[in-house]
């Protein structure tokens, strides 16, 4: 198995939790961190937009990647959701124990 983070920006803490309670009900993530009142700025049809949104820290397993990615943009506000996975290249070893068996159906 291997760690990875996914990084994902809600519109809302209602709009996170939501996600969160989904991806964590169905075991597609272990565990999910919301990060409150984060100032994006990003590009959006040809113009800077700014937002303030929730950061979603969530920690799975590369093999659940795939649906989880799918499950957000099923289930989130936005027409192109941030879903970006980063690999965890050391960890705590039984913090990646009980990562491993948390997004075990």
């Amino acid at each position: 198995m291997s760690a990875i983070l996914v990084y994902c920006t809600a519109s809302s803490l209602s709009e996170a939790q939501t996600l969160s309670d989904t991806l964590v009900g169905e075991k597609l993530a272990a565990c999910i961190s919301l990060v409150p009142q984060v100032r994006s700025t990003y590009w959006w049809k040809g113009k800077i937009e700014r937002a303030d949104e929730v950061l979603l820290l969530i920690k799975t397993s590369s093999e659940k990647f795939a649906g989880l990615a799918q499950r957000i943009k099923s289930v989130h506000s936005y027409t192109v959701p941030e879903i970006l996975a980063v690999p965890v290249i050391k960890g705590n070893p039984d913090y990646l124990k009980w990562l491993k068996q948390s997004v075990k159906k």
